[in-house]
């Protein structure tokens, strides 16, 4: 079945891990992703992240791997001016390119927005910073754990004892690649109605707002500074937050009269729904530590496992803690297969639109050097005066 993005062209000139998911979730909807690294080492992903340092060494670590599949991949040194000549070349060919260069980079290389834009009107440019545009900060470098770190999630995570903590995984550079693909999306719908291309301003720190909004406007409508809730929920209400048990950990997402009711219920705790102090919302809030301190000493009676099961045959919503092999082994995970979604069995995207896509695997260094500049009109013999320059890399 073809994707709705068949017949797309996308220049990934991207690197490390927000840029290429981009470029990938594009892929996953059919566009042809065209990726496009410097000779020698290429994307440093290639060489760095994952638990599997052989990998690493060979150039194929399980970071790279990851947004690295259903890609078409082109090795080709953009500094240098008959490279940059080729680049341009491609770029009229292209419907979107996707980039995450500092705005001095582009600005010295003649690539800016409104460069791409005389080479191309139609092309989509979407660049990738850790800040996004029009300020002073415009061109600080930015990864991942600088945006958590900038952004105040950091400072929400942990507890005043243990201090601020990074999330375990990078939330933030996978965020911006879902952002910077919505982006584009809405950029190609826009050039439907007009003709012209368009430029896609995405920010690290942007995104990392929006993965907070209802913080940000509690705080812009209250002036309440947030703090740190370490395992307790985002809400006024003591029975929501995770819990120890005699084994494991519960979470549970007890916030409204129903839930609370159920729950009473369903940890033989129903005398609580005859005290005042319990009645309302507002009582519960008002009498905290009672009801923590209760319910707390319940749960410790029996496993995370049975409460689980317990608590959701009541209709309480909770979940037990899991460790990520125990999550990716769940009914949701195994039967709709985000893990294995993607092109050559690698994680898709959150969806599920029935669209086909790209079934290749991630692919050495250079491996289409020779076919995607076929595909712009290059003849052999310019081809073998660029590897010969060492403008461009081929595998051996």
């Amino acid at each position: 079945m073809a994707g709705p993005l068949t017949g797309i062209r996308v220049i990934d000139w991207t690197h490390v891990l927000a840029g290429p998911a981009c470029a990938y979730y594009l892929g996953q909807l059919g566009a042809d992703v065209i990726k496009v690294e410097r000779p020698g080492r290429g994307d440093a992903m290639r060489h760095r992240g994952g638990s599997d340092t052989d990998r690493s060494a060979s150039g194929a670590s399980t970071a790279f791997q990851t947004q690295g599949a259903g890609k078409r991949y082109l090795c080709l040194d953009v500094d240098h001016p008959e490279g940059r000549a080729v680049f341009a070349r491609l770029l009229r060919s292209a419907d979107v390119l996707v980039e995450n260069h500092r705005p001095t980079t582009l600005a010295r290389l003649n690539l800016t927005e409104a460069d791409t834009r005389a080479i191309n009107p139609r092309l989509i440019h979407c660049a990738m910073t850790g800040y996004g545009r029009g300020h002073a900060m415009a061109d600080a470098p930015a990864y991942d754990v600088n945006i958590q770190a900038i952004s105040g999630l950091m400072a929400l995570t942990g507890t005043v004892e243990t201090g601020p903590i990074r999330t375990g995984a990078p939330i933030i550079d996978y965020a911006t690649g879902l952002a910077g693909a919505l982006g584009v999306m809405s950029a190609l719908m826009t050039r439907t109605q007009t003709g012209a291309g368009g430029f896609v301003d995405v920010s690290m720190l942007d995104t990392a707002f929006a993965l907070m909004s209802s913080t940000i406007t509690d705080y812009r409508l209250t002036g309440v500074e947030p703090r740190p809730r370490g395992n307790a929920a985002n809400s006024r209400s003591p029975s929501a937050g995770t819990f120890a048990c005699r084994e494991g950990h519960i979470s549970l997402g007890v916030n409204e009269e129903a839930q609370f009711r159920a729950l009473a219920t369903a940890i033989g705790k129903a005398e609580w729904l005859e005290e005042s102090r319990f009645a309302s919302a507002r009582a519960r809030s008002d009498h905290r530590a009672a009801i923590v301190q209760d319910l707390c000493a319940v749960l410790l009676t029996r496993s995370a496992m049975e409460w689980e099961d317990i608590l959701l045959a009541a209709g309480v919503p909770c979940a037990r803690l899991r460790s990520v092999a125990e999550a990716l082994d769940l009914p949701p995970a195994t039967e709709r297969r985000f893990a294995t979604r993607g092109p050559a069995g690698f994680p898709g995207l959150p969806f599920v639109i029935g669209a086909g896509m790209p079934d290749a695997g991630p692919r050495d260094l250079g491996a289409d050097t020779c076919a995607v500049l076929g595909d712009i009109g290059l003849g052999d013999a310019e081809i073998d005066a660029l590897l010969a320059a060492g403008v461009i890399e081929q595998p051996m």
